[in-house]
């Protein structure tokens, strides 16, 4: 199986890359270098996650004229954060992220939320009751101002995340560059269903032109700031233990498998150097179609990567009571 999938700009983008939300100051830059070194060459980061800078330092110890890797053959992806998403603000903002990552191009750049945020530097805008402070500039208005950012040459593609299947066909109705990605959660396995599955891709290739969906936490993200104690872990799910004796793989590796021979790219975070030359090892071997069944049947139905917070006791979405909160529409 291919090692790459090719989006519909005609760009190559590897099937796995190496994610950075929540690897913290001090341990990312680290976690860039072993990754290039085992043969990464697809890096996801975002302005929200509070350190492209130290990914940029990575980078430029590896990447760009006279160093080991040309700029071409690393596919490098950042995010347009919610308090950015006012027209005037878009460029700027990409600009900060290609400043902090020292390029002068992004292969990709994705809105990481329909939902937009009042704007400052705050990254997260409360009032004194501790609710996010929501901005009603729409999504197709940010995506707009997106599009020039192509025009100039500082990106070389835009796309989604977080986008339902309603936001994604408005965007699409809309678009003169066309979206090639929308990077969402809906694929961990948890989650996932047949019938999910293939209304997303329905959906997605109803169109003349694809949209390639990423699965960012692919393997649960456990160690996410409002993780229940109680959750089940997919890793541990004894289930997987029997499948993974079968191929001689870890959890992570026959996780990984499944999503990709389904089609879907994986950014699975990690900084430990063992864990993220395994991740990488997933083209050696394929899931039978019983196993990949068997996969399939783990689905809970939840979501577990939406932040949510305590409120009268209960635990519920934070952002539900936004007007583009995605997670409303069931897909």
């Amino acid at each position: 199986m291919n090692t790459f999938v090719t989006l519909s700009s005609g760009q190559r983008m590897p099937m796995v890359g190496l994610g950075t939300w929540k690897s913290a100051p001090g341990q990312v830059k680290q976690a860039v270098l072993t990754a290039l070194e085992c043969g990464y060459r697809h890096i996801d980061c975002a302005a929200a996650y509070g350190n492209e800078q130290e990914v940029g330092e990575a980078l430029a110890l590896w990447v760009g004229p006279g160093k080991i890797l040309p700029r071409e053959e690393v596919f490098l992806t950042s995010k347009l954060w919610n308090t950015k998403h006012d027209p005037e603000d878009v460029e700027e903002a990409c600009r900060t992220s290609l400043a902090h990552l020292g390029l002068s191009y992004l292969d990709l750049y994705l809105m990481h939320w329909p939902m937009a945020f009042q704007r400052g530097k705050e990254v997260m805008p409360r009032r004194e009751d501790g609710s996010i402070c929501y901005s009603d500039t729409h999504y197709r208005d940010t995506w707009r101002a997106m599009e020039s950012l192509i025009d100039k040459g500082l990106v070389k593609a835009i796309g989604m995340s977080n986008f339902n299947a309603r936001q994604t066909d408005d965007i699409i109705s809309i678009a003169r560059h066309k979206p090639v990605v929308n990077q969402v959660q809906l694929i961990t396995v948890q989650l996932v269903s047949s019938k999910l599955w293939n209304v997303i891709l329905i959906c997605l290739k109803q169109i003349s032109l694809a949209v390639c969906v990423t699965a960012y936490s692919p393997l649960g993200s456990g160690d996410r700031p409002w993780a229940s104690p109680d959750e089940p872990s997919l890793l541990e799910d004894p289930r997987l233990g029997a499948i993974t004796q079968t191929y001689h793989k870890t959890p992570a590796q026959v996780i990984l498998r499944w999503h990709i021979q389904r089609g879907v790219v994986c950014i699975p975070k990690s900084v430990t150097p063992s864990r993220i030359q395994q991740n990488l090892k997933v083209f050696d071997f394929s899931l039978s179609q019983e196993d990949m069944k068997l996969i399939e049947s783990f689905n809970r139905s939840q979501r577990f990567i939406v932040p949510s917070v305590e409120r009268d006791g209960k635990r519920v979405w934070r952002d539900a009571g936004h007007p583009h909160f995605p997670f409303h529409d069931p897909y």
